[in-house]
């Protein structure tokens, strides 16, 4: 039984802590939309994506009103589409043209992302792999609401090299594209090692070919819940700093789980999973980096914080998974620095650099993720920040990913202002001494000794 205790606790985490859903993601396969023809392909995808989806942001909406339970977000993400474009796409324009189509089906049903524009290359290149990741930066810069994810290494492959070498050129492309507006189309970016099937959190989502035909995936956020909780326990000791982390994802998580389940069955599409990470938000109180000054730090990036990370992340996860059965995705903690007014802080003042990201990504979720960088910087050194952050994930057997945005025409210090849940950011530089010899390597590096473990 819910008790009126905790009816009140859940809104006052809503009201006062910026408790939200940050987003319903409802996955559709594409596979059954395939076709030799391109037209015929690209009706197939509109019709199937507006048919299942079409009362998707309503749904989310009625939730809304009824349980007082703000959903941020309303996304979609569909199969690979170098998978489902390849036997009509015999050019790059060919595959912009499904991208054109996929962002004239979100803007129909209302939602703000669809994700899906990928490859899965961890071991080697199709053909349609390579035309797709090529027409990567025309897609972006000629659509508002597409994000595109190529994955190019995983524990059991090892990295393929050149996919990496060439998403370095795919994101400073991408970036000369979309200058005018900031670079803003590297936002809709993410370069993955481990991508998992199911993740509900743009700009990587996509739905995995071992999903089912359609399935709801809820992602839920609470920087400003946790911070809040721990304001309470200052001072004691690391047992109860645990226990107050790992209860308080506890109650996050049942919130989604009631959204995921209402969601589910009121669309008729079977519940996916409850990603519960700490994603947080330009909002003043909604910051990972709040919670790790919280903890005991001056600034994130001082030392200390990459324990202090792995702490949290960890319970997190002890709290999420006695929440929920079905708890997937990055679930963990979030370290993007436009979309973190704390690390935002934290740069400016000094704190953090992007090896001290990288240090920290070994612990959290996901990884380096948008880390505005000088407009000038090589698509050689962007390769290698994309090998540095790949490998530890295949070592480490998590996920990990890049999403860096060389400002065109800006440097380090200056701002750039992404606007909405993308926030602001200050420009960090990045090592000037070059790896152009060893990424123009040809080949793979192979997966690690206990990828082999059966």
């Amino acid at each position: 039984m819910i008790n009126i205790f905790e009816v009140n606790e859940t809104n006052k985490m809503i009201t006062q802590e910026n408790l939200d859903v940050r987003t319903i993601t409802l996955g559709i396969s594409l596979l059954d939309c395939v076709d030799s023809d391109l037209e015929k392909l690209n009706q197939n995808i509109y019709e199937k994506i507006t048919g299942l989806a079409q009362n998707l942001v309503a749904t989310g909406q009625e939730i809304e009103r009824e349980y007082g339970i703000p959903i941020v977000n309303k996304r979609i993400s569909v199969t690979p589409i170098a998978l489902i474009g390849g036997n009509a796409c015999k050019t790059e324009d060919d595959f912009v043209t499904i991208a054109k189509t996929l962002d004239r089906a979100a803007k129909e049903v209302g939602v703000n992302f669809i994700g899906g524009y990928s490859a899965l290359v961890s071991k080697g290149m199709t053909k349609s792999d390579e035309l797709l990741i090529r027409s990567i930066p025309k897609a972006l810069a000629d659509t508002e609401r597409v994000c595109s994810s190529v994955n190019v290494g995983s524990t059991k492959c090892g990295l393929n090299m050149d996919a990496v070498r060439l998403m370095g050129e795919i994101v400073v492309t991408t970036a000369t594209l979309t200058k005018e507006h900031d670079s803003i189309g590297c936002a809709k970016l993410v370069v993955f090692c481990n991508a998992p099937d199911d993740n509900p959190f743009m700009a990587g989502a996509f739905h995995g070919v071992t999903e089912a035909d359609a399935i709801i995936n809820v992602g839920v956020s609470g920087p400003g819940v946790v911070k809040t909780a721990l304001e309470q326990v200052r001072g004691e000791s690391f047992e109860v700093l645990c226990e107050t982390i790992k209860k308080t994802a506890f109650k996050v998580t049942r919130v989604g789980q009631l959204v995921a389940q209402e969601a589910s069955k009121r669309m008729n599409i079977p519940f996916g999973i409850i990603d519960l990470s700490l994603a947080p938000t330009p909002a003043v109180g909604d910051s990972v980096a709040d919670i790790l000054c919280e903890i005991g730090l001056e600034f994130a990036g001082a030392p200390g914080t990459t324990a202090a990370l792995a702490m949290l992340n960890d319970q997190v996860k002890k709290g999420g998974v006695m929440a929920s059965s079905y708890v997937g995705g990055l679930s963990g903690a979030f370290i993007p620095v436009s979309e973190d007014q704390g690390m935002i802080d934290a740069v400016k003042a000094g704190a953090l650099t992007i090896e001290k990201l990288e240090a920290m990504t070994c612990v959290c979720s996901v990884g380096l993720d948008m880390i505005a960088i000088p407009g000038d910087t090589k698509p050689s050194t962007i390769a290698g920040i994309i090998a540095d952050e790949a490998a530890i994930g295949m070592v480490n057997q998590k996920t990990t990913a890049v999403r860096v945005i060389p400002v065109i025409g800006k440097g380090v210090g200056e701002m750039v202002e992404f606007g909405g849940l993308l926030g602001y950011a200050p420009i960090v530089p990045v090592n000037p001494y070059s790896c152009e010899a060893f990424v123009n390597r040809k080949g793979r590096i192979p997966a690690p000794i206990h990828s082999f473990k059966n």
